[in-house]
């Protein structure tokens, strides 16, 4: 991921990395006052911290009922993207979204919120790893998902480990 100093992606992988994955401790034992205070405490701005629980309300609001999203369709219309999501998503990261929608790890549906989750996120460019990032936020949030939870999983740690070494 980007050094984006403060930023929202950054105060989520926090987050997520922390808190929400760690099967060890109860996410529910963390209020959003002590979760806000461990972040103050790890350097995050209010601005930034108050946005990620912002963006995270969004993502449990479009969750959707049920156990898992509708069956996908390996072919179908071709997804046209706007010019400010073209400003923002490169030709790597919309191939990227087409591979994950055309391989049935992400139905249109989970697509669109994931769009809208990378929109929300601000201003800035978008790399792949952030997009494999809020890809893996929607997918740990989705009912049914464990399977394209566990390979984007996968995916995004070794590619990490790959450039580290």
């Amino acid at each position: 991921m980007k050094q984006a100093e403060g930023s929202v992606l950054e105060v989520l992988v926090y987050l997520f990395e922390n808190y929400f994955y760690d099967e060890s401790e109860s996410t529910e034992s963390h209020d959003r006052d002590s979760l806000q205070a461990s972040l103050a405490q790890a350097g995050f701005s209010p601005t930034e911290i108050s946005k990620a629980f912002d963006w995270l309300e969004e993502l449990e609001q479009r969750r959707p009922d049920g156990v898992a999203a509708s069956e996908t369709r390996t072919s179908g219309p071709l997804r046209v993207y706007g010019s400010d999501e073209l400003d923002r998503l490169d030709a790597e990261c919309r191939g990227f979204l087409m591979f994950l929608e055309q391989s049935g790890v992400l139905s249109p549906e989970q697509r669109e919120l994931v769009l809208d989750r990378i929109m929300a996120l601000g201003e800035g460019d978008i790399d792949l790893i952030d997009i494999k990032w809020v890809v893996l936020m929607v997918m740990f949030n989705q009912p049914g998902q464990e399977a394209a939870f566990a390979w984007l999983e996968s995916d995004l740690l070794d590619e990490d480990r790959e450039r580290i070494h």
